[in-house]
């Protein structure tokens, strides 16, 4: 499992260029089953990822692919969590 943390660059003024195909690649996320959970940093600085299903090495690919990472929008940062316990709501996590 991972966190994505897209915090904004100096460039975080061309975000509305490329928000349409931000959010494409948000929806390719989801319809790979790779994202569980998008949402924002607050207070506006950036947006984070929950995600699954992947390799490190995919995960890494794709977030390169979101075109605020290609056009150095934000910054992305990826980091590993090997659940060991979870809620019961959560409990597909960990099998």
């Amino acid at each position: 499992m991972f966190i994505v943390m897209l915090k904004f660059s100096e460039n975080k003024g061309d975000a509305g260029r490329f928000m349409e195909g931000h959010k494409d690649w948000i929806q390719r996320g989801f319809d790979d089953g790779v994202f569980l959970l998008t949402g924002s940093l607050q207070p506006s600085l950036g947006g984070g990822i929950l995600a699954h299903n992947t390799s490190q090495s995919d995960l890494q690919d794709r977030v390169a692919a979101d075109p605020f990472v290609a056009e150095k929008v934000v910054e992305a940062e990826i980091l590993e969590i090997s659940p060991s316990r979870t809620d019961a709501r959560l409990s597909f996590l960990t099998g």
